[in-house]
């Protein structure tokens, strides 16, 4: 008879899973070049974007890795910055919405969704995700639509690109524009066209547990020369293309990206198509593996989503069928070695930030009294499969479990069954 692990039984794994990040001899010789060339941030005062060919000279890595990424995925202008908050921040700021202007986000997603709107004196208005994807539901839009509604802000959930066809339609009814968070969506496609050239902008993480990392950093893909400009000059500080370093125009950021972090970044991208293939292969048979396991369920991969990128692996725990709280479940879990968690535990709403509006200066958006008697508490009638996710359905699994062979797979469904087998035998 099998003992649990959490019983001081024998584990299903004990080895641990694929490392992350991946790198190799690349990495350390672009490094290498970096650092022996002495320069190691985009030294091109008064440059801005570059949007054509330099007279002469070595482009900096910051510049190449720009115009790859961004070509990869299918833009013209790429602004890399710090990280992916930043890049949300600028970006918004360059559209030169109204203070108290409202912006429709996902329920169940990161804080940063939120933060870079208030941070530019906007309102986060949440809208619930669908109950197969956790994407932002189309279907409930239209209902959040004010007369001060801006910008649909769609999140490519876990590397599953969200329902585009219908998202753009509404957008283009209601005159707003479309902001990608793709911060998951490395490479991704929807009905072969890639995440990030949807919108008027998207935003890209390479943060430490990102499809492609330098640690920290971000970029803002764009077509639009006007808004990669505007984007350019706060990242820098308020200055413009062509004038004076010490000459700045308006309220910017320093969200500069270093040499050391385009340098990665560039020999990340050229392994990026390889490990999503990877991923996929591996996804769509632990998916085929845990669909035969009653009370749970994978997430839908949606068929036009022609490239989904698995930055989190998400099925749906049923506590009612299972008889099994989630917590006690993933403790289990985590004894037999699958590194399984329940992402995030409230939706966004819910956080101390909105319940007590700390926001700038402790309060909503500065002359937004329109906006005084807004409860987020109110939300969560509105939210129903945000709120079921959040509490005891989702449970994720990192990307990185998914770059191993299929035998990992085999050890995650093994130690599965052999928890919910003996469910009543966890303390």
């Amino acid at each position: 008879m099998a003992i649990l692990a959490i019983n001081q039984g024998p584990p299903v794994r004990t080895a641990p899973f694929a490392a992350w990040p991946v790198f190799d001899a690349a990495e350390e010789a672009a490094l290498l070049k970096v650092l022996r060339g002495g320069k190691w941030w985009r030294f091109a005062f008064g440059q801005g974007v570059e949007l054509s060919e330099p007279e002469q000279g070595e482009q900096s890595e910051v510049v190449l890795f720009q115009k790859e990424f961004a070509g990869y995925h299918e833009c013209r202008y790429g602004v890399a910055a710090a990280n992916g908050t930043g890049t949300l921040e600028i970006g918004i700021r360059a559209l030169d919405f109204a203070i108290g202007d409202e912006i429709i986000i996902p329920a169940y997603t990161y804080v940063a969704c939120a933060t870079c709107v208030l941070q530019n004196n906007l309102v986060p208005i949440f809208v619930d995700v669908e109950a197969d994807t956790y994407n932002l539901d189309p279907a409930r839009i239209e209902e959040a639509i004010t007369p001060r509604t801006r910008a649909i802000m769609v999140v490519h959930f876990g590397g599953q690109v969200a329902d585009m066809d219908r998202i753009l339609a509404i957008a283009a009814k209601h005159r707003l524009a479309v902001i990608e968070d793709a911060a998951h969506a490395h490479g991704c496609a929807w009905k072969g066209k890639k995440a990030g050239s949807f919108g008027l902008f998207s935003s890209f993480s390479f943060q430490a547990s990102k499809n492609m990392t330098s640690g920290e950093g971000g970029i803002l893909c764009t077509n639009d020369q006007a808004l990669a400009v505007e984007c350019d000059s706060l990242l820098w500080a308020g200055r413009r293309v062509g004038r004076p370093w010490y000459e700045f125009h308006r309220l910017g950021w320093n969200y500069r990206m270093t040499e050391f972090q385009a340098a990665i970044l560039r020999c990340q991208l050229r392994r990026l198509d390889e490990q999503i293939e990877c991923r996929a292969r591996n996804a769509a048979y632990l998916t085929e593996q845990l669909q035969r396991i009653e009370g749970l369920r994978p997430l839908v991969a949606d068929a036009r989503c022609t490239r989904h990128g698995y930055h989190i692996y998400i099925f749906r725990y049923d506590e009612a069928r299972l008889g099994l709280k989630r917590e006690r479940f993933l403790k289990a879990l985590a004894a037999e070695g699958i590194p399984a968690f329940s992402g995030y535990t409230f939706p966004l709403y819910k956080n101390p930030m909105f319940l007590e509006k700390k926001f700038i200066n402790g309060a909503f958006p500065l002359g937004s009294a329109y906006h005084a008697d807004l409860d987020y508490r109110k939300f969560a009638a509105l939210c129903p499969v945000a709120e079921r996710a959040a509490a005891s359905e989702a449970l994720w699994l990192p990307q990185n479990v998914l770059l191993g062979p299929r035998s990992d797979m085999d050890d995650i469904v093994a130690a599965i069954q052999k928890v919910l087998e003996h469910k009543n035998e966890i303390p």
